[in-house]
């Protein structure tokens, strides 16, 4: 068993970073990894960079270099739904793109065109019961599990969200889940998207990111700490 954990930002796996024992840092397409043990367990760290492309690539150099069994991302999203705080913890079910667009050409919105499987990308059921276990174990909010939506650009419009939880079904939006799941997809590797809510998505999005941002990402690291004691 080998553990790839995924944040986007530093603040994201920082305290990780401190808490693991390092036994080696590699640089792989201007991306450092640490690997090493965390909770006795071995695991790869990296911060990936905020968007698609790069939680894409990460993913695979995770795969494919350090053949990681499994994949974690974890961090933090903005909200969809109303009964979501900040600081409440949401688990994937399944990942998806809203920003893929292919309705001229007779697709639905978020299918990715020409695309031989499902645009909806299932997480691990095992890894999101164990990551749902330690969540309720550790986190004095709520703790729901549901689909993550992702797409490069930062959501901080009332309209948006209402568009991307009725059209979409999406529980939290984010910037790399949907990327890191597809490419953990199609390479047959189990993956979890974990999230702690940072802002609601709306108009008030941008100040209540920076405001939140780091308690979010604390509650992510526990969630994560817990889940590799379980595992």
């Amino acid at each position: 068993m080998k553990i790839g954990i995924v944040g986007a930002m530093n603040e994201e796996i920082e305290q990780m970073k401190l808490d693991m024992q390092i036994e080696k840092e590699v640089i792989k397409a201007d991306i450092k990894f640490y690997e090493g043990t965390l909770l006795g367990k071995p695991i790869v760290l990296c911060k990936s960079g905020v968007g698609k492309v790069n939680a894409a690539l990460t993913t695979q150099i995770l795969i494919d270099y350090f053949q990681v069994t499994s994949l974690i991302f974890t961090g933090v999203a903005g909200g969809l739904l109303e009964e979501l705080d900040v600081g409440d913890i949401v688990i994937s079910t399944s990942a998806m793109h809203h920003d893929i667009d292919g309705s001229p050409l007779g697709f639905q919105k978020g299918e990715i065109p020409m695309f031989e499987h499902s645009s909806d990308f299932t997480a691990n059921s095992k890894l999101v019961e164990v990551a749902t276990e330690a969540a309720l174990e550790l986190v004095v909010a709520d703790v729901v599990k549901g689909r993550i939506l992702s797409g490069d650009q930062f959501v901080a419009n009332r309209e948006k969200v209402l568009t991307l939880r009725e059209e979409f079904g999406g529980v939290c939006v984010e910037m790399e889940g949907a990327a890191l799941a597809q490419v953990a997809y199609l390479n047959q590797v189990p993956f979890v998207i974990i999230r702690s809510i940072s802002d609601k998505a709306n108009g008030e999005a941008s100040l209540s990111f920076a405001d939140f941002t780091k308690l979010a990402s604390k509650q992510s690291h526990d969630v994560v700490c817990k889940m590799l004691m379980k595992l």
